[in-house]
C-alpha cells in the first residue's frame, strides 16, 4: 500500500506557522504571474475553502437534527439537501463539485474517459467559482475564474489544494473553521499588500490604524460605513471588536463602497469570511461619481480615502460640498465633506489622511477647514508615526469627526466648542527597516486618553489631563488664532525634559572636561597611526 498522507494532528501547532506554511506553499504559485493575478489566484482559493468547510459543518448539523427527530438514513437522503436549510443558517449553497471534497480527490485533474474529456484542476476550480455564483446571487460576479490559465502552474496549484485541505481548520471558540480562515485571509492580504508595494495601499489599511479608528469609536452597533472600503478591513475590525466586548456582530449593519472591482470583490469575500453581512452596493463604483448609498445616514464613518487625488470626478454644484467646493486637484477635502454628509444626529467619523490636509491653505482648502471648525464638526486630531504605511512614505493623521460633542450617549462631559490635539509621531516600533507597527499598548494609550477626554463609560473614570509634548485640549478660539491650522504639533508643545538632580553649572563643568578629554584622546590616536604608518613606509 502506498504511504498514508501526514493526519491533520501533523499541521502546524501554532497559527504563525500555519501562516508561513500556507504563504510559502501559496508562493510557489508565483511563477510568472503579475500580482494582482497571483492575489486573486490565492485568495479566491482560501475564500473556496470556508465556503466548503462551512458548508460541510452545517451539513453535519442538519443531519444530526434530523437523526435526533427519528428519522432513518433514507428520509435523511431525501432532506439533507434542501437548499434553504443552508441559507436560513447563514451558510453558502455548495454544489457537489464546488465542494473541497471533490477538487482534493481531483488536485491532478480528472482523467478521459468516456468520450468526456480530461480537466486539469484549474478548469475544476473554475467550474467550481461559477457554479458558486449561479447558486448564490449574492456571489454573482465576486469570484476570480482565471485558474486555468496560462501562467497558473496546475501541479503546483493542485499541491496547494492538498496542503490546504490536510490543515486543521476545525475546533471550538477561537480556533473554529471561521476565525482561523478569516486569520490565514488577513495575513495573505497584509503580505500581497507589502509585496505590492504603492498599489497595495490601495486595498489594504495596517491593522494597527484600523484599530486605532475602531477602538477611539466604539462602534458597537448601528450602521457603520465606509466610502472607500477596499478589502473590508474597517468591517472585519469592527465585528471583532463588537465581538471583544461580549456584543453580536450582528448588531452592526455594514455599508460600503469601492472603486475597484478586483479589490470590490475580495471585500466581498472578505466579509463572508468573517460572517459579516454587508451591503457594498450591487456593483464597484467611484463614490463621487455615484453615490450607491444616497440616503444613508451613519453612525460611525470608518475610512482610508486614497491621498491628495489630483484626478477625480468633481461638480461644483455637488450638494455634499456644505462647506466649500473642493479644489481640483486634490480630493482631500472632498472625502472630509461626503463623510460629514453621510453623519447621522449624532453620528461620529474616524478619517485617515495625508498630513497636508491638516494645514495646507490651497485651493480654497483652508478656508474649509475653517468653516468645518467653525461648526464644531472636529473633535479629535492625532497624527501618527511615520512608515506605517509601506506603500507611501507620506505621513499620516486621523480626522476624528463627531456631529455631537454635548452630554450624552457618546460622553458625560460637554466638549462642544474644544478639540483634542494628540501628537502620537513617537510612539511605535519598527518592524523592520521599511516599517513601523503600532503596538496593543500604543493604541490604548491613544483611545484611552479619547475616551477621558470625552468621558465615556470605557474610560473607566479615568480624568483627562493635557500632556506636554502628546495631548492638549485647545478652545476653537485658540485654534482661530492658528489660522485653524490642525496640526496637533503646534497645541501640544514639548515634552518636558527629564530632571537628572545635576545642577547646571557642573553638568557643564563635567561635559566640558569630558570633551577635552576626547580631543586629548584624538591627538594621541593620530600619533598612533602616524607612527605605524612610518614604519610601514
Amino acid at each position: 500500500m502506498p504511504p498514508r498522507k501526514k493526519s491533520v494532528d501533523a499541521a502546524p501547532s501554532t497559527m504563525k506557522e500555519l501562516k508561513d506554511t500556507l504563504w510559502k506553499a501559496a508562493d510557489k504559485l508565483r511563477g510568472s504571474m503579475d500580482a494582482s493575478q497571483y492575489k486573486d489566484v490565492i485568495l479566491g482559493l482560501v475564500f473556496l475553502k470556508y465556503i466548503s468547510d462551512a458548508f460541510t459543518e452545517r451539513r453535519e448539523q442538519i443531519h444530526a437534527e434530523l437523526v435526533a427527530d427519528g428519522l432513518d438514513e433514507n428520509q435523511i437522503a431525501q432532506l439533507i439537501d434542501d437548499e434553504d436549510e443552508y441559507r436560513a443558517g447563514g451558510v453558502f449553497w455548495v454544489p457537489g463539485e464546488a465542494r473541497w471534497e471533490f477538487l482534493s480527490a481531483n488536485a491532478k485533474g480528472t482523467a478521459p474517459a468516456a468520450g468526456v474529456a480530461g480537466r486539469t484542476v484549474g478548469e475544476l476550480i473554475d467550474a467550481a467559482m461559477r457554479q458558486l455564483m449561479d447558486a448564490n446571487e449574492s456571489l454573482r460576479g465576486t469570484l476570480p475564474t482565471i485558474f486555468n490559465g496560462d501562467s497558473v502552474d496546475q501541479r503546483r496549484l493542485g499541491e496547494l489544494i492538498d496542503l490546504l485541505g490536510d490543515t486543521r481548520f476545525t475546533g471550538e471558540g477561537a480556533t473554529k473553521a471561521r476565525d482561523l480562515l478569516g486569520e490565514v485571509y488577513e495575513y495573505f492580504l497584509e503580505k500581497f499588500a507589502r509585496a505590492e508595494g504603492k498599489r497595495g495601499g490601495e486595498f489594504y489599511t495596517p491593522a494597527g490604524v484600523v484599530r486605532v479608528l475602531v477602538e477611539v469609536l466604539e462602534p458597537f452597533g448601528g450602521r457603520v460605513y465606509d466610502p472607500c472600503c477596499g478589502s473590508g478591513g474597517m468591517f472585519v475590525q469592527t465585528e471583532k471588536f463588537i465581538e471583544h466586548h461580549g456584543g453580536n456582530a450582528t448588531d452592526a449593519a455594514v455599508y460600503g463602497q469601492e472603486l475597484n472591482q478586483r479589490t470590490w470583490q475580495m471585500a466581498k469575500m472578505n466579509l463572508a469570511i468573517h460572517g459579516v453581512t454587508g451591503n457594498l452596493g450591487d456593483r464597484w463604483e467611484d463614490t463621487f461619481a455615484q453615490d450607491k448609498h444616497p440616503d444613508l445616514l451613519a453612525d460611525y464613518v470608518l475610512a482610508n480615502p486614497p491621498f491628495n487625488i489630483k484626478d477625480w470626478t468633481r461638480r461644483e454644484d455637488d450638494k455634499r460640498w456644505r462647506y466649500g467646493v473642493p479644489p481640483a486637484g486634490n480630493a482631500n477635502y472632498a472625502w472630509i465633506q461626503h463623510i460629514v454628509a453621510k453623519l447621522a444626529e449624532r453620528g461620529s467619523a474616524g478619517i485617515v489622511m495625508a498630513n497636508g490636509s491638516m494645514s495646507s491653505n490651497s485651493g480654497g482648502e483652508g478656508d474649509i477647514r475653517a468653516q468645518l471648525v467653525e461648526a464644531d464638526l472636529v473633535s479629535c486630531m492625532v497624527a501618527l508615526p511615520t512608515q506605517l504605511f509601506r506603500s507611501t512614505g507620506i505621513p499620516v493623521c486621523v480626522w476624528f469627526l463627531a456631529k455631537d460633542k454635548s452630554v450624552g450617549p457618546k460622553g458625560s462631559i460637554d466638549r462642544q466648542g474644544q478639540v483634542l490635539f494628540i501628537d502620537a509621531r513617537n510612539l511605535g516600533y519598527m518592524v523592520d527597516r521599511a516599517e513601523r507597527a503600532l503596538s496593543d499598548d500604543d493604541i490604548a494609550k491613544i483611545a484611552g486618553t479619547v475616551h477621558a477626554w470625552r468621558g465615556t463609560e470605557s474610560a473607566g473614570g479615568a480624568t483627562y489631563e493635557d500632556e506636554p509634548g502628546f495631548c492638549y485640549s485647545a478652545e476653537l478660539s485658540e485654534i482661530k488664532e492658528a489660522d485653524y491650522a490642525l496640526t496637533p504639533g503646534r497645541y501640544v508643545g514639548a515634552a518636558p525634559i527629564e530632571d537628572d538632580g545635576e545642577p547646571i553649572e557642573e553638568k557643564i563643568a563635567r561635559l566640558t572636561g569630558e570633551l577635552y578629554a576626547q580631543f586629548d584622546e584624538s591627538s594621541r590616536l593620530q600619533e598612533v597611526v602616524r607612527e605605524q604608518l612610518g614604519r610601514v613606509l
